[in-house]
């Protein structure tokens, strides 16, 4: 059996090669990774759902695939495991009762990549915050300090990467959570192009294509070989997107040229940058200046706060729907959620159609703004986050919010919030964490979030301490190959996989 550091040394491609070998077995690797997961689990809260049985199972049992015997954690919400329950963060779905009787599409397909699933992993309720502290399963903390947040939606499956338990995890990206948690842990996150992974067979589109599905790994040719596993079409798509010129892990170590790349650190929406997160991108733009790019400040020409009110109106109302879905599915009522999600759920059912549609139109003006930047540009460069990674509990809702929430979900009166600033204030307070990630969602485009710098923090005592930040890339449509290429030749120039948090395999007493 492995050592648990030889274990956290290799990423997936290089576990996947010693099962290939003969040099170490998938049971062995699979019983080195639960023994992590364990023994890290009171400080990280990681892994929510166990599925140790049926992966000692898997194991034993021949596998073929590219990644045959390489342990992997699956998302907590979507990537459905047959005869396991997906609780979507809520508590009312943790009853095995209510277990899913098919595997996602996307599940299928690392199944068939040879990949030994043994868990699900930690995130919000119905994923719907950037950072993970559901009330059914409590908060997952940030490997880098655990007084912080990992991020969200997939925060559970950031951690247990970062913390070395698995070389990479399911994630899926609906609004940045994907690049939040990379950012937040020190990662790799690729958000690949609508369309260009599997939904279904549930719902073969979520939120009109603005959510993906793909992985959190920590380094570039994991990310790349796992979205050759999965990319392309599922029966009744909706949307068939070009397939890549190549194979994506043949783009790694490709030349990627000299690129012409547009930055900025302002916030669309207006809100505050933290300095660090300003300095993470300059420091990036000074990077890519050495590898041989054009680097110049430019940015989309578009309505950055109008966007976040579209994406919120469109989140609001997809809450709404799954609440409800659920409700029918369960007979539970609506006090079985958290009040955020009531709240939110209220919003979407109080907007009127004709609001909903005007915003939704509008995603086709950003497309367009968005094109005629990658007209001029190859890639926009952004800060992936506006602010250090936010405390566990910095971003509650105050108490003030919640009793008048309260008061108005029981009165019905919900929709008289619509006419108020009170909408406003609470995009501004929830985007202005992470205002940078939904463009690429709304746009269907892909984007990245590189691995970029360490930040520079303080806890109550003065002692100091880092926190990464990572830095985003946007591409324009079917960009996922020129992603990969500048993310590799980053690698090699400043590699990070090599960074230890506190809170790893490593260090724990295994």
């Amino acid at each position: 059996m492995l050592s648990v550091e030889e274990y956290a040394r290799h990423d997936a491609m290089g576990l996947a090669e010693l099962v290939a070998r003969g040099e170490v077995s998938a049971a062995e690797l699979l019983e080195t990774a639960i023994a992590c997961a364990q023994a890290l689990h009171p400080d990280l809260n990681a892994v929510v759902t166990p599925m140790y049985d049926i992966a000692r199972a898997r194991a034993a049992g021949p596998l073929a695939g590219p990644f045959a015997g390489v342990p992997f954690l699956i998302k907590d919400i979507f990537q459905e495991y047959a005869g396991v329950p997906s609780s979507y963060g809520t508590r009312v779905l943790k009853d095995p009762r209510f277990a899913p009787t098919e595997h996602a599409e996307m599940t299928q397909r690392w199944l068939r990549s040879g990949l030994v699933i043994f868990g699900r992993t930690n995130a919000p309720e119905f994923g719907a915050k950037g950072i993970t502290e559901p009330e059914a399963w409590g908060p997952t903390r940030n490997p880098w300090h655990p007084a912080h947040t990992p991020g969200g939606s997939s925060g559970g499956a950031a951690a247990a990467v970062a913390a070395g338990i698995v070389p990479a995890a399911g994630a899926n990206d609906g609004g940045g959570s994907i690049r939040i948690p990379a950012a937040h842990c020190g990662l790799f996150g690729l958000k690949p192009g609508r369309a260009r992974t599997p939904q279904g067979p549930i719902y073969v589109e979520r939120m009109h294509g603005a959510v993906i599905d793909h992985v959190l790994t920590r380094t570039v040719r994991d990310s790349a070989a796992l979205l050759d596993a999965t990319q392309g079409p599922e029966h009744g798509a909706l949307f068939h997107i070009a397939p890549p010129e190549r194979l994506y892990l043949d783009e790694v170590g490709r030349d990627p040229g000299r690129l012409k790349i547009g930055f900025t650190a302002h916030s669309p929406i207006g809100s505050a940058v933290d300095p660090q997160a300003v300095e993470a991108v300059r420091e990036m733009a000074r990077l890519l200046e050495s590898l041989g790019h054009h680097v110049e400040e430019a940015e989309p020409q578009l309505d950055g706060l109008q966007l976040g009110k579209d994406f919120v109106t469109m989140w609001f109302a997809t809450c709404a729907a799954t609440m409800d879905a659920v409700k029918r599915h369960t007979g539970c009522s609506n006090r079985d959620f958290e009040l955020d999600t009531q709240a939110m759920a209220a919003f979407g059912r109080a907007t009127r159609a004709n609001t909903y549609v005007e915003g939704y139109l509008r995603w086709n003006d950003y497309a367009r703004q968005l094109a005629d930047f990658h007209a001029r540009y190859d890639l926009f460069l952004t800060p992936a986050l506006a602010q250090l990674p936010a405390r566990i509990g910095q971003i509650r809702t105050p108490d003030w919010q919640q009793r008048a929430l309260r008061l108005l979900l029981a009165l019905g009166l919900e929709g008289l919030l619509l006419k108020t600033r009170l909408i406003d204030d609470m995009v501004q307070e929830n985007l202005r964490w992470v205002p940078f990630t939904q463009l690429a969602n709304l746009t269907g485009t892909p984007a990245m979030s590189v691995p970029s710098y360490l930040a520079r923090c303080r806890d109550e005592r003065g002692d100091e301490y880092q926190l990464p930040l990572g830095t985003q890339f946007v591409a324009a449509p079917g960009g996922e190959g020129l992603l990969l290429r500048l993310a590799a030749q980053l690698e090699q120039a400043q590699p990070w996989a090599h960074r230890i948090p506190p809170l790893h395999v490593t260090r724990a007493s295994i």
